[in-house]
């Protein structure tokens, strides 16, 4: 049962759903069985998905008064598409073209839909301006989209979106500062944030709603890592734990020892939560840091735990890819460290106690996505280099990895997101990886997986199937 749905069912009766029908993901802890859950796959698009730089956030959204799940990915010199799944009609529609990529992997869409029923689609146009494209009328991706630039997310890269519980619609963003004053360093480059009360028909700025420059950023590291890498953030409803948070994961990039040179090293992984009600940023252990993270706030705050200013096996590590998430109450992350063989080692870290307690629970896999099971237990999707399949493992307690099943792929997956508000089978979207870097070539699958219908335990009046 999702989040979503617990927040509208009656207590009672949640409590009898989950007595009588326990979430159908629960898996042995040993390797996978018969027991495990058996996901269906669809392939809504073939030969079209271009390589991406998008992060495991807002790739799709179940829309339950139309019953459709809208995907939105990148395609050919990564001009975006979106497409719709009708559960009624189990249909989809043919991929629709909403907006130019200018031949640029960073450009990528992410999605959320507005109080209002429209749905927009967020591309950061790397480095330049923050832009959104609006569906012609609710519901649907028919007809002909229209397209603006947010004035108030210039030099943006990297749309990450969520809407609150009362519509109000955030979009974090990286800026180029550079692009804006030349006499900023080429790697000093800070997220902020654009906020609309309108459905997304205004903006305002997280400089003009808090009086501070950034939202998250450091200016004069000796290390000379001043750029912000989130790899993801995640809104987590009021209904969970009294009060509406994003929790957010993110690593540190810049030029180390050569000097200002962008992305050159990564470096730390480190943690915070924000709250939408106050727009102030907190600590795991619940330090209220304002409206402003620092470099003094990360370091002595936020810092999970340190790495070196190192290329190890030739490659940028901690990743740029994290997963967040909450167990049991306790804030947890995911990463993945590569070493000098260029082994991937899988990193998970669990804040009780007072403190980070790091587990290395696997090696060899790029974790790709998380999904909340119920409140100890989440679903991880992770793959293999230059292989096909997703493979999902249970997290419990943010520290214990056990094989949950494999989703059978034809071709390898490059970036893996759990659908907003998901409708089974429609769970996840996966963009299957191109043969190519560059954009022109677009040869990747789309996927969407989810648990086939027939594992329904109980259907209810508009809220639909409880799985």
């Amino acid at each position: 049962m999702t989040r979503t749905l617990r927040a509208l069912l009656p207590l009672p009766l949640v409590a009898a759903v989950l007595a009588t029908a326990p979430v159908a993901s629960a898996a042995p802890e040993a390797t996978p069985s018969k027991a495990a859950p058996q996901f269906s796959v669809m392939t809504p698009a073939s030969t079209v998905a271009s390589r991406t730089d998008r992060r495991p956030m807002a790739g799709a959204v179940y829309d339950k008064v139309s019953d459709q799940t809208i995907a939105t990915w990148s395609g050919q010199h990564a001009h975006n598409y979106v497409q719709a799944y009708d559960h009624r009609k189990k249909t989809w529609t043919a991929p629709r073209q909403i907006a130019d990529g200018e031949s640029d992997p960073h450009n990528y869409p992410t999605i959320v839909q507005a109080d209002d029923g429209y749905l927009l689609v967020f591309q950061g146009m790397h480095n330049k301006s923050l832009r959104v494209t609006r569906s012609p009328k609710p519901r649907s991706v028919e007809g002909a989209w229209t397209q603006a630039t947010i004035a108030e997310g210039a030099a943006a890269s990297y749309p990450m979106p969520f809407k609150t519980a009362n519509g109000t619609i955030y979009v974090f963003f990286r800026e180029t500062s550079q692009e804006l004053d030349p006499s900023k360093p080429t790697d000093f480059r800070p997220m902020r944030y654009v906020v609309s009360t309108d459905n997304g028909r205004s903006w305002r700025n997280s400089e003009q709603l808090t009086g501070q420059r950034f939202a998250i950023g450091s200016t004069d590291r000796a290390d000379n890592m001043d750029e912000i890498y989130i790899g993801q953030m995640r809104y987590e409803p009021a209904s969970l734990t009294s009060r509406e948070r994003v929790h957010i994961v993110y690593t540190l990039a810049g030029g180390g020892p050569e000097g200002n040179k962008h992305d050159r090293y990564h470096r730390n992984i480190y943690y915070a939560w924000f709250d939408p009600a106050n727009r102030h940023f907190y600590s795991a252990a619940g330090r209220d840091l304002g409206t402003q993270i620092d470099d003094a706030d990360q370091e002595q705050r936020l810092k999970i735990v340190e790495t070196p200013v190192a290329l190890p096996g030739g490659i940028k590590s901690p990743d740029y890819i994290q997963q967040v998430g909450v167990a049991n109450g306790k804030p947890f992350t995911l990463w993945f460290e590569t070493d000098n063989a260029g082994l991937w080692h899988n990193k998970a870290a669990v804040f009780e106690n007072g403190k980070w307690t790091v587990t290395e629970v696997a090696t060899g896999y790029r974790t790709r996505e998380v999904e909340r099971l119920d409140g100890n237990t989440w679903r991880v999707y992770a793959t293999k280099d230059g292989k096909p399949n997703i493979e999902t493992f249970l997290l419990r307690g943010g520290k214990q990895w056990s094989p949950e099943t494999v989703i059978s792929t034809p071709k390898p997956v490059q970036r893996v997101e759990v659908v907003i508000g998901f409708r089974d089978p429609a769970r996840i979207i996966a963009t299957g990886s191109s043969s190519d870097r560059d954009v022109k070539v677009a040869d990747g699958d789309i996927y969407v997986a989810g648990l086939p219908q027939a594992r329904c335990r109980l259907e209810l009046p508009i809220i639909g199937c409880l799985f």
